[in-house]
């Protein structure tokens, strides 16, 4: 595998990890009230993939008229309201700010960290990975570093072509200096239309002076799937994301490898944060002939089942699973339906651990969004790995170390493993075996 899709590969890891919290990866299940942010004009691909779907129950109608007898109880606010107004040294007060932070604090009170307000922007910048392209310079980012900082461009982006390299930092936006800045704030500022062009100042490690990029913005096709022939008729197929075209994307990459020979498979799942509840009950469906996939139970003790759609073109070829503490949510859900059916061995290390099912309910007047914890879900056999994870059939570390080398020693335990055939010895010891 090639050096820049293993930088992308530890990119969608730090992404994963990096923004735990409401951007902690997940499946969504409901219908979303409203409708979704049309187009958007980011910049940079945020790190991350997300959870939203509309595919399961009945569409709610949230009332904004405050309950009865609630006056008594939002009192305390309401003083804080006045004595704000009144006593705060910097004035006028921006109404429009408390009340985003007043509806962020009484769900961060829950003490659920995936339920969480998100503001018009950050709904808006939360949508793009899984809508398959947006207009900007096509880079994936990590916003947790005190600059916001390039993890890797995307193959054939405005971003590689123009010399962006893993590890600058943007220090400038159009001679701008945004050091300091939030770097939500910076991928703002760098936001713009297709055709339109950007300037970048960027700190380079090794470089004592500022390196200034100029690029011209395009509409970038966020990669959902990579695929290559590895030596020996092994077919290799990475999977970025859960998204409305992954399960397709899929599907074309197993036909185009089975026409080339494929014999055995690696599916690599590593730093995949999740998303649509759908793709990952498809996904799984070209590898699973039939059978449960997963449950959901609701907080009133009601339940959903999901199986198999019984079309899968995969369903007997030998197969191993990559996984690591970045795999979340939609790919612990094939990740985990995969070892209980002992369909194929999973190698790597021990997933994030997302067994929570979000709803992502926009606000009116575009005001951002609630996402909502509403339920848990379940392996095949009944397993809840939410906060433990998946622990791989073979456990592999990938170092730091290996990655600067340009070795993947996951990857090849995985071509060793289907090279010897016998994937029968890994089962073995599995108590958790046989799903119904």
């Amino acid at each position: 595998m090639s050096r820049k899709w293993l930088w992308i590969l530890l990119g969608i890891t730090v992404g994963s990890l990096i923004t735990a919290g409401i951007f902690t990866s997940g499946v969504m299940a409901g219908y979303l009230v409203g409708s979704s942010p049309s187009g958007s004009a980011l910049p940079f691909l945020p790190e991350t993939t997300l959870d939203r779907l509309p595919i399961v129950g009945d569409t709610d109608v949230y009332d904004d008229t405050p309950p009865e007898d609630i006056d008594q109880l939002f009192a305390p606010f309401w003083q804080a309201w006045d004595i704000v107004h009144d006593e705060y040294v910097d004035q006028p007060i921006d109404d429009q700010a408390i009340m985003r932070g007043a509806i962020e604090g009484a769900l961060n009170a829950l003490g659920d960290p995936h339920t969480a307000y998100m503001d018009p922007s950050t709904y808006e910048q939360a949508n793009i990975p899984l809508q398959g392209s947006y207009e900007g310079i096509g880079a994936w980012v990590d916003t947790d570093a005190e600059f916001l900082t390039i993890v890797s461009p995307m193959p054939g982006s405005p971003a590689e072509e123009a010399g962006l390299e893993p590890g600058d930092r943007v220090v400038a936006v159009d001679g701008e200096d945004v050091t300091g800045m939030d770097a939500n704030l910076v991928i703002r500022k760098v936001l713009g239309p297709a055709g339109s062009t950007v300037r970048l100042g960027v700190a380079r490690e090794g470089e004592r002076d500022l390196l200034e990029f100029e690029i011209v913005r395009a509409e970038i096709d966020v990669p959902s799937v990579h695929s290559e022939m590895l030596d020996g008729d092994i077919g290799y197929i990475q999977l970025f994301s859960f998204s409305n075209q992954s399960a397709a994307d899929l599907r074309s990459a197993i036909q185009a490898l089975e026409d080339q020979g494929m014999q055995a498979m690696i599916l690599d799942l590593r730093g995949n944060g999740g998303g649509f509840l759908f793709s990952a009950i498809d996904v799984t469906s070209e590898f699973i002939e039939s059978g449960l996939i997963l449950t959901e139970r609701f907080g009133d003790g009601t339940e959903e089942t999901y199986e198999a759609n019984r079309d899968g073109i995969a369903t007997e070829i030998p197969l191993v699973v990559l996984v690591d503490a970045g795999s979340a949510s939609a790919s612990e859900i094939v990740a985990g339906a995969i070892q209980d059916y002992e369909r194929g061995v999973l190698v790597g290390e021990t997933t994030f651990g997302k067994g929570s099912v979000q709803n992502w309910i926009p606000l009116e007047e575009d005001q951002g969004a609630v996402r909502v914890t509403v339920a848990r879900w379940y392996t095949p056999d009944n397993r809840l790995i939410h906060e433990e994870g998946l622990e791989p059939d073979v456990v592999v570390e990938f170092t730091e170390e290996a990655f600067q080398a340009g070795e993947d020693p996951q990857l090849d335990e995985a071509i060793a493993i289907l090279e010897a055939g016998d994937l029968n010895q890994y089962f073995s010891d599995n108590e958790t075996a046989g799903g119904s």
